[in-house]
């Protein structure tokens, strides 16, 4: 079976080859005594590689490619049309992209109000890690917290890390089983990949009139607790995720994440490629992340363009690793860069 990467950010013999799509024929390699590495992809399709099968396309990371499907490769292959001086169409610039993801969270608080309000009975979120995902949920799950807060009540949503076994995610939709109460399942993917908690999540987020679930087997954990074999559900849910549902490969997931999908509203933050994930950094930095640095806004700028320039060597492109960069500024502002180089970065050297 054919294998297709697009390429987020590389090279050809220094001719920029990013956003193109080709069929993979030999998988990422690490150069040997220095960063970054190569793929070997099929060219036949095109006509500006003088005529060759293939070639090696340069890159600084393996998080600068990414797998995509057939679907996307022929989109792509009959856009470019083999034209020897045709680069693939840039239809989007930065602030238009910047525009797009800013309205995608928007749309995530949006929906997180629905929930709490019970407008909306569950949803699930899908990004890449370190893009805020958790932070916009739970800000606006605090909102609606204020007044239990001020009476001193308990909370009506839960935010839940972490693992999270069978039978504790039963337990958890039990104490959140009232109406107006909604809990927050983040980073718990182990639950997709349980079939005995799936169909618990399944249960949960049901669109019928009455979401029953059901416990059958002995448990002393839920006995000592005093939580019945059967209730019924009628809180909200929110499931933050990294695992992306388009991309899941086994069948047997995949059909129980479109059973999951057709119970709740689906937002894919749509937050892929590298591009996205480092203007989404941008966008979060102007929307002042480092102001609590009293960093003027030069060394703001000049803190963000060394992001910028390194991400090619930085262990993760992600909101958390630009604070891990900033607390190095804090605690050493004229050596911040040589520290992140030694801590935040895969050997190999920085950018200054």
């Amino acid at each position: 079976m054919k294998k297709y990467i697009k390429i987020e950010q590389g090279t050809y013999r220094n001719k920029d080859q990013s956003g193109r799509i080709f069929p993979i024929v030999k998988d990422y390699q690490k150069f040997a005594g220095k960063p970054g590495g190569f793929v070997t992809v099929a060219v036949t399709d095109m006509s500006d590689y003088e005529g060759l099968d293939k070639v090696r396309i340069n890159v600084g990371s393996i998080g600068d490619i990414r797998v995509v499907n057939e679907g996307e490769y022929i989109r792509f292959r009959d856009e470019f049309k083999g034209g020897a001086t045709q680069e693939p169409k840039q239809t989007e610039t930065d602030e238009e992209a910047i525009g797009r993801i800013e309205a995608r969270f928007e749309i995530l608080n949006e929906m997180t109000e629905a929930v709490a309000q019970k407008k909306v009975r569950a949803m699930i979120v899908s990004g890449p890690p370190g893009i805020g995902k958790s932070y916009g949920v739970e800000t606006t799950l605090e909102k609606y917290s204020t007044f239990d807060d001020i009476a001193g009540s308990r909370r009506k949503f839960e935010v839940v890390k972490g693992a999270m076994s069978a039978v504790g995610l039963y337990k958890k939709l039990y104490e959140h089983a009232d109406a107006g109460h909604v809990v927050c399942f983040d980073d718990c993917d182990a639950i997709l990949y349980d079939d005995l908690s799936l169909n618990l999540l399944k249960a949960a987020l049901d669109t019928g009139r009455k979401r029953c679930l059901h416990w059958n087997t002995e448990s002393s954990a839920l006995r000592n607790e005093g939580v019945p074999n059967s209730f019924e559900f009628n809180g909200g849910v929110v499931f933050i995720t990294n695992v992306k549902f388009d991309n899941v490969k086994s069948k047997k997931l995949r059909d129980h994440l479109e059973a999951l999908q057709s119970r709740c509203h689906y937002l894919d933050l749509t937050i892929d490629s590298m591009r996205d994930r480092m203007l989404r950094i941008k966008q979060i930095c102007r929307q002042g992340m480092l102001d609590k640095y009293n960093m003027d806004q030069e060394t703001q700028a000049d803190l963000v363009q060394f992001v910028f320039d390194n991400k090619a060597n930085l262990r993760e492109i992600s909101l958390r690793m630009v604070l891990k960069i900033a607390d190095l500024w804090k605690m050493a502002p004229d050596k911040y860069k040589q520290l992140a180089s030694q801590t935040c970065m895969r050997p190999g050297g920085v950018n200054t």
